[in-house]
């Protein structure tokens, strides 16, 4: 008889990074699972603050162990002064994706496919944010396979895991130019609407929004589900949209 084989802790995680001229905004859900009779909750987003010099958010995705192995590998090559380029020695964001996806090759080499396994047990990526003295605010995304890409002006955006049902008020409404404030807002109702649609992505929420050349993050709050707020701007735009679309014009037959 075959013996069965482990499961895989995942879920369909939802993390979102907005890069604005004021600064950034990321948030992530925290639900996983190995399996829809088997729920957990773990923080999909790592901070690494050094007051004055560095802010660096990352938020994960993808298999946890996987993940959770390369955030412990960052953790521990920063706390080595003579190892290698890491994320506290690095001078730019740039160098800081190419820490992050260093450590998700080595990773991969170590935990990658095996002949026992079937298809992909590594499958990680991140959203990586902040903003290090001397440069701007800039905002990347790895793959899996470890190269990654910049947001700039055409794509002040990115989302991994479940995008598809909070892309669209995203696209409507984030720019460049819009404030913080409204930013937050906007990726919260872009949660809402993903949780609504996929029961995999769950609370608690944990946002966070770096103001440009404060190198502090002195905004982060995890939203639990009984999150008075998030319950009312819920109920606010559900209201709203609802009495926007009785206002629209009839279709002409």
């Amino acid at each position: 008889m075959a013996l069965e084989r482990p499961r895989r802790d995942s879920g369909v995680t939802y993390c979102v990074g907005v890069l604005l001229e004021d600064g950034l905004v990321v948030a992530s859900d925290s639900r996983t699972h190995a399996g829809v009779d088997n729920f957990a909750t773990f923080c999909k987003m790592t901070v690494f603050e050094r007051v004055g010099d560095r802010v660096i958010v990352l938020l994960s995705s993808g298999n946890l162990a996987g993940t959770q192995a390369v955030i412990s590998l960052l953790k521990q090559r920063g706390g080595t002064p003579d190892a290698k380029p890491n994320i506290w020695s690095v001078r730019t964001m740039f160098d800081v994706a190419g820490v992050v996806a260093d450590a998700m090759r080595d990773i991969e080499r170590r935990d990658g496919k095996r002949p026992d396994e079937s298809a992909q047990i590594f499958n990680a990526s991140f959203i990586i944010g902040g903003q290090i003295k001397g440069e701007p605010v800039r905002l990347f995304r790895t793959f899996a396979e470890g190269n990654f890409i910049e947001a700039g002006t055409d794509t002040p955006f990115f989302q991994t895991g479940e995008t598809k049902y909070g892309k669209s008020i995203i696209d409507r409404v984030i720019t460049p130019s819009t404030p913080l404030a409204e930013a937050s807002k906007c990726v919260l109702l872009s949660f809402d609407a993903t949780m609504r649609s996929n029961l995999s992505v769950g609370m608690p929420i944990d946002l966070a929004c770096y103001e440009r050349d404060s190198l502090r993050l002195d905004k982060r709050r995890r939203l639990e589900p009984s999150d008075g707020y998030f319950a009312h701007l819920s109920k606010e735009w559900g209201d709203g949209v609802r009495e926007v679309f009785k206002r629209l014009p009839e279709l002409p037959w």
